[in-house]
C-alpha cells in the first residue's frame, strides 16, 4: 500500500491507496508544532479507527508547500513505518514540461495537481485550487505546465476584514443566498462568496483565451476545481467543469508509480 500526504498551509489530506485504489483518506489540519512522534500516533490512530495495518504500508510520498513539516514528515515515515519517503521536489519525474521562468518557484501541489489533471482529462487545462490561496494553472495539450495566477484564499480575506477592521466580526464561510443582505454577517459572506466567484469566473475566461491563443481555437479547455469551498464555488458557476476535490491525492500516487 502506499501512504501519501499533501500538507498545505491551512490542512493536510492523507490518502492510502492499494494500487490504484484509494482505500481511505482524512483532512488534518497542519501544524508545524506537531513532532514526528505525535503524526506517528495520530495515523496510527486513523489506521486502527478503519482496521487498516501499518505493516501493510509499502511507500509513502509527501507533498508539502510547508518545509518546515516536511522533516517532521521524513522522520516520522522512518520511525513508524521503516520507510525513506519520496518527496515531490526539482528533480522527481512528473511528465511534466514546466514553462515557469524559475521552475523551482511552483509549489509542489500545483504540480501534483497538473499530474492528475492531465491523466484523468487530458489538456488544454485550467486547475483551480480552493486553497489557503486561491491559484488558477495552464496546461498545454503537450503536458506543459505553462503557469497561472495566485489569488488570496476565502479564509485569508476573511480574516483581513476581520483583523483590518474595528466592527466586522469573523464569520463562517457560507453562500448566503443573496446579495442584499440585512445584516453585517451575511453582507460580509455576500461579499466573500460571491466576490470570490466573479474573480474564478474572470480569470477562467481570460485564461480560456491565453490557452487557446496557445493551442489552438479548436482545442476545448477543461476547467476542473479542487480544495474544501470547491463545491460551495462551483455551485454559483458555470465555467468549471470537474469538481475533484482527491486531485492531489491522485496525483501523488500517479508521480509515486513514475518513482517508484
Amino acid at each position: 500500500m502506499l501512504l501519501g500526504f499533501d500538507v498545505g498551509n491551512s490542512n493536510t489530506v492523507i490518502g492510502v491507496f492499494d494500487g490504484e485504489r484509494m482505500i481511505n483518506n482524512w483532512r488534518i489540519e497542519t501544524d508545524m508544532n506537531k513532532s514526528a512522534d505525535e503524526y506517528g500516533m495520530l495515523i496510527s490512530q486513523l489506521f486502527n479507527y478503519e482496521g487498516i495495518d501499518m505493516k501493510a504500508v509499502d511507500d509513502l510520498i509527501i507533498s508539502t508547500v510547508v518545509p518546515s513539516v516536511l522533516f517532521t514528515l521524513q522522520h516520522m515515515a522512518t520511525k513508524y513505518f521503516g520507510k525513506k519517503a519520496i518527496v515531490v521536489e526539482a528533480g522527481i519525474k512528473t511528465g511534466l514540461i514546466v514553462r515557469y521562468d524559475n521552475p523551482g518557484q511552483v509549489g509542489a501541489d500545483r504540480i501534483v495537481n497538473a499530474v492528475a489533471a492531465l491523466a484523468k482529462y487530458g489538456g488544454p487545462l485550467i486547475i483551480i485550487d480552493f486553497g489557503t490561496a486561491t491559484t488558477f494553472d495552464a496546461i498545454s495539450d503537450k503536458a506543459e505546465y505553462l503557469g497561472g495566477t495566485i489569488a488570496p484564499g476565502l479564509k485569508i480575506s476573511s480574516e483581513a476584514l476581520f483583523e483590518k477592521t474595528s466592527k466586522l466580526p469573523k464569520v463562517e464561510i457560507e453562500d448566503p443566498g443573496r446579495v442584499i443582505c440585512k445584516n453585517t454577517q451575511e453582507s460580509m459572506q455576500s461579499g466573500l462568496v460571491y466576490g470570490h466567484m466573479g474573480m474564478c469566473d474572470y480569470i477562467v475566461n481570460i485564461m480560456k483565451e491565453e490557452l487557446k491563443a496557445y493551442c489552438g481555437d479548436e482545442k476545448k479547455v477543461t476547467v476542473v476545481a479542487t480544495g474544501g469551498i470547491s463545491t460551495m464555488i462551483d455551485s454559483g458557476l458555470d465555467c468549471i467543469d470537474y469538481v475533484d476535490k482527491l486531485l492531489t491525492l491522485e496525483g501523488l500516487r500517479i508521480i509515486y508509480e513514475k518513482n517508484r
